[in-house]
């Protein structure tokens, strides 16, 4: 499959993506912004404590944004990501069409997952069986009846990687929400969907040992991943190495110019840390279009 090339590739639509991709392509590089505005989580909220604006709402400043960054030279493809790579000196992306992009620097600018199912056990049996990261502890549970819970791609792209682990694989959903290309390979596998199906208990003590749904349906299964969204930022900085914060271990680790341990990948936003403010995103994505372009530019 041949991969389109791009000086720096910009994962996230949200402030602190939008404003790395402005600040990058007027560095005269080229820029790829992959995400979708209507999943940033401003999206929905109006701003009042912003110095430059007063009651705008959310989407209203995205979509300037993200006219600003095209005006900029910047390229958009409304799309998550699924995977990323090293590759030597280049980093490979790839999104939920299949289609893949090579890139000199990366600015993760993808947020953070405030998604959890909220049931009973759910926390206590965070790695007991339950798991946000299909890519992380796939491994596991080799030989073992697994499920996963979502309905997007992301969803759907973890269950297709559990079948060359599980022997057997559950994905549970009210409504599947996909690209055609990851819907065929649904269709072709041997995964077991339950689709219009809620789950509403995840029975365990210990450890994992089932899941109820509402329809009564009990499916005896000793993992769990739960995918309701886009795959997190720490989630695909795993497979590049990216350091997370020592104390938490849920936000990327960066320096004064938004560098990462991973030479060419830097990081703004919320994926960052608190405080969740549409200004500090700004900030770092001001800093890190800047710096990735600079970096891009050496190479």
């Amino acid at each position: 499959m041949n991969e389109e090339s791009f000086d720096v590739i910009v994962l996230g639509a949200g402030p602190a993506g939008l404003q790395a991709a402005i600040h990058a392509a007027r560095r005269k590089v080229s820029v790829l912004v992959l995400g979708k505005l209507p999943k940033s989580s401003v999206h929905n909220v109006h701003l009042e404590n912003f110095c430059c604006i007063d009651g705008d709402s959310g989407a209203d400043l995205l979509l300037q944004a993200r006219a600003k960054a095209e005006e900029s030279g910047a390229d958009f493809l409304e799309e998550d990501v699924t995977g990323i790579q090293a590759d030597n000196d280049r980093f490979i992306v790839k999104a939920e069409s299949q289609k893949s992009f090579r890139a000199k620097a990366l600015v993760l600018a993808m947020g953070i997952s405030r998604k959890r199912l909220g049931l009973k056990g759910e926390k206590r049996l965070l790695g007991r069986g339950i798991s946000y990261c299909v890519d992380c502890d796939a491994g596991f549970y080799r030989g073992e009846s697994v499920a996963v819970i979502g309905c997007e791609s992301a969803a759907i792209s973890g269950t297709l990687t559990m079948l060359f682990y599980a022997a057997e694989v559950h994905l549970i959903c009210e409504k599947l929400d996909t690209v055609d290309y990851l819907m065929e390979k649904l269709k072709e596998s041997s995964i077991s969907v339950h689709e219009g199906r809620k789950v509403v208990e995840i029975i365990g003590d210990n450890a994992v040992q089932g899941l109820k749904l509402d329809d009564g349906m009990q499916i005896d299964v000793k993992g769990v991943f739960i995918e309701l969204g886009a795959k997190g930022a720490t989630t695909l900085a795993a497979n590049l190495g990216v350091a997370l914060d020592t104390e938490t271990m849920n936000y990327i680790q960066t320096n004064k110019k938004q560098e990462t341990n991973v030479p060419g990948v830097y990081a703004a936003g919320d994926i960052c840390g608190p405080p969740w403010q549409v200004p500090k995103a700004i900030g770092e994505g001001c800093v890190a279009g800047l710096e990735a372009a600079a970096y891009a530019k050496k190479l």
